[in-house]
C-alpha cells in the first residue's frame, strides 16, 4: 500500500450533539475522531482503501466516497444535518453530488405522500418523470466531474435503487392508505426494473438504498402471491420471505442483513410473539452473524413490554417550557401518541392535519405529538410557524431511549393508550385506512 494511499478527512460541526464523529466501513467502526474546542476534527489515513464509507454524529449519519488520495473536509450544522452538509477539498464534487441526490430523494418522498393514493398510471408517470430528471442530472454531473468507475457504480445504484424501492412500496402503501387492493391488477411491465438489479452486489451491501429495496421487494413478492387482504405480517408470509431470501440471495453478508431486516419488521407486528418458534428457528439457521441475533432478541424482549394492557414505559420528554414531563401524569383519558420531525416535512404536516380532523370527531380523545430529532429551539420555532394547537407538543430528549423502550425507529408509528396509562395498541399508524376502527 505505502505512501500512495494516504487520505485525509476532517471538518467542523456546528451545534454538535456530542464530541465525536464515528467513521465506518460496512457498518463496522474504522475510527473515532474527537472534536477539539472549536468543534473541529482532522485525521490523516496512512492508507485508506478507496470506496464507500459512512460517518456518524449521533443520531444522524451520512455516506462519503473516498477515491485514492482524496482529502475531504465537511461542514455541517447538526440541528439540520442533511441540508447543511457540504464537502470541500479533493474529492468534494462527487460527494456533493451524492448529497444532492439524497436531498432530491427526500423531496420526492415528501411529494409522494399523497401521490401514493392515486392510480398506478398517475403514480408511474410522476415517478418516471422525476427519475428522468435525476438521470439527466447524473449525466450532466458525470461529464463535468469525470469521477472513477467505482464511484459511478454507487451513483448509478443510488438512482436505480431509490426508484425501484418506490415502485415496490406503491401497491402496498396504496392499499394501506385507500383500502383498495391493486396488487394483482398492475400492468405486466410494472416490475421490469427488477431484472436489472443484481441482488448479490457485495459492494453495496451496507448501502441503505440497497437494503430498503431488498426488504420491500421481498415483502411485495410475498404479498402479490397471496390473494387476500394485505397481511404482510402473518407468520406464513414471513416464513415465505425468509425462504425467498434464502433462494434468491447467495452472498452470505447480503443474506444476513436482509434476513435480519425481515425479522425486525416481523417483530414489530402484533402477530409475532417471541414464542413464534417456527419463524425464529428458520431465522437462526439462516443468520450466521451472532451480534445480529443478539440485537434481534433484545428488540423482541423490548417489544414484549409493549404488549396490550401493559403499562407504557416512561421516557424522557420536555414540554414547550423546557420542563421535564411525566407521561403517566399527563394520561388521564384515552390518548393517541404520534411522532414527527422537521426533516420529514410532509409527514409532520399530514399527521397534524389528520389529528385536527380526528380531534373534531373525537373531542374526548387526547393527542400527544412527540418530536424526535430537532433541537429545542428548532422545534419551538416549528410549532409556532405551523400553529400546531390540537396536540400536547412534547420533545424526546434521547432518541436511543425511545428506540429501546418504545422500539421507535421511524416517525410512522402511532400508539393508542388507555385512560389508565396501559397500552391499547402500540403498533398502529394514523394513515391506516382502518385507523378509526381502533378507536371504538
Amino acid at each position: 500500500m505505502g505512501e500512495n494511499h494516504i487520505a485525509y478527512f476532517g471538518g467542523e460541526i456546528e451545534n454538535p450533539k456530542n464530541n465525536f464523529v464515528v467513521f465506518m466501513k460496512n457498518n463496522k467502526v474504522v475510527d473515532t475522531f474527537y472534536l477539539d474546542k472549536n468543534n473541529r476534527f482532522f485525521h490523516k489515513f496512512d492508507s485508506l482503501t478507496p470506496g464507500l464509507y459512512s460517518f456518524k454524529h449521533d443520531p444522524e449519519y451520512q455516506y462519503v466516497f473516498f477515491d485514492k488520495n482524496d482529502s475531504l473536509m465537511i461542514r455541517l450544522n447538526s440541528n439540520d444535518f442533511d441540508t447543511t452538509l457540504m464537502f470541500c477539498g479533493r474529492g468534494d464534487e462527487k460527494n456533493n453530488f451524492m448529497m444532492e441526490l439524497f436531498l432530491k430523494d427526500m423531496d420526492l418522498k415528501n411529494n409522494l405522500f399523497d401521490v401514493y393514493e392515486k392510480s398506478e398510471k398517475i403514480f408511474s408517470k410522476y415517478i418516471d418523470s422525476s427519475n428522468q430528471n435525476i438521470t439527466n442530472l447524473y449525466h450532466k454531473r458525470k461529464s463535468f466531474i469525470k469521477w472513477s468507475e467505482e464511484f459511478d457504480q454507487v451513483a448509478k445504484a443510488n438512482i436505480q435503487l431509490n426508484y425501484a424501492y418506490k415502485k415496490e412500496v406503491f401497491p402496498i402503501v396504496h392499499e394501506f392508505k385507500t383500502g383498495e387492493n391493486i396488487k394483482n391488477s398492475l400492468p405486466k411491465s410494472y416490475y421490469n426494473y427488477r431484472k436489472k438489479i443484481d441482488v448479490n452486489q457485495s459492494n453495496l451491501l451496507y448501502y441503505s438504498p440497497f437494503i430498503n429495496y431488498m426488504t420491500s421487494m421481498l415483502n411485495n413478492v410475498v404479498l402479490t402471491n397471496t390473494k387476500g387482504y394485505l397481511d404482510d405480517m402473518s407468520l406464513e408470509n414471513n416464513i415465505k420471505k425468509l425462504e425467498i431470501a434464502d433462494t434468491l440471495i447467495k452472498n452470505k453478508h447480503v443474506k444476513n442483513l436482509v434476513v435480519n431486516n425481515i425479522a425486525n419488521m416481523y417483530l414489530l407486528s402484533d402477530q409475532c410473539s417471541v414464542n413464534n418458534g417456527k419463524f425464529f428457528t428458520l431465522y437462526s439457521k439462516m443468520v450466521s452473524d451472532q451480534k445480529m441475533k443478539v440485537k434481534v432478541m433484545e428488540t423482541a424482549s423490548n417489544i414484549q413490554k409493549l404488549r396490550n394492557n401493559n403499562v407504557l414505559p416512561e421516557i424522557s420528554v420536555l414540554d414547550t417550557n423546557n420542563k421535564k414531563v411525566q407521561l403517566s401524569e399527563l394520561i388521564t383519558k384515552k390518548t393517541i401518541i404520534y411522532f414527527w420531525t422537521k426533516q420529514s416535512e410532509s409527514h409532520s404536516f399530514y399527521s397534524h392535519k389528520k389529528v385536527d380532523e380526528l380531534k373534531a370527531k373525537y373531542p374526548d380523545i387526547q393527542f400527544i405529538a412527540i418530536n424526535i430529532n430537532n433541537s429545542q429551539e428548532d422545534w419551538l420555532k416549528e410549532i409556532e410557524i405551523k400553529k400546531y394547537v390540537n396536540s400536547i407538543e412534547l420533545r424526546a430528549i434521547d432518541f436511543e431511549e425511545l428506540k429501546n423502550k418504545w422500539v421507535i425507529n421511524k416517525v410512522y408509528r402511532t400508539l393508542i393508550i388507555n385512560k389508565n396509562g396501559t397500552i391499547n395498541n402500540a403498533f398502529v399508524s394514523l394513515f391506516d385506512a382502518n385507523f378509526e376502527s381502533y378507536l371504538q
